[in-house]
């Protein structure tokens, strides 16, 4: 069983995980979906959300942009990060599954300019 969070605006993949709306969680089998919810984000803290998705098991973060503390934290827990994920949650976490989702290391380095991520 795999667990996946994407870090979303409703169904879309949101491009600053920081300030997402909502995380759409997949539990996978053998590379299926075989569990989907989706559950507001309790908010922007630093360090809060990736210890917030450890606590619930998630074992990879797909997003547009993230900061580098954020992935630091998510790395020392050996979450997986992907970052450089656009378009629809639910179609990027099933191209994770299928290995044709890959990381661009699209790093926010200031959150003041989060339009400036290089996504």
């Amino acid at each position: 069983m795999i667990k996946i969070a994407v870090a979303s605006e409703k169904d879309m993949v949101t491009e600053h995980f920081g300030h997402c709306m909502n995380f759409n969680i997949y539990e996978a089998e053998k590379d299926q979906i075989v569990k989907s919810e989706s559950i507001l984000s309790p908010g922007h803290r630093p360090g809060f959300l990736p210890n917030f998705l450890n606590d619930m098991g998630v074992n990879v973060v797909i997003s547009g942009g993230m900061g580098g503390g954020a992935i630091d934290i998510f790395n020392e827990k050996g979450i997986e990060v992907i970052v450089g994920a656009r378009g629809n949650a639910r179609e990027a976490a099933e191209a994770y599954l299928k290995g044709t989702l890959k990381s661009t290391g699209s790093v926010c380095h200031e959150h003041q300019h989060h339009d400036e991520c290089g996504i």
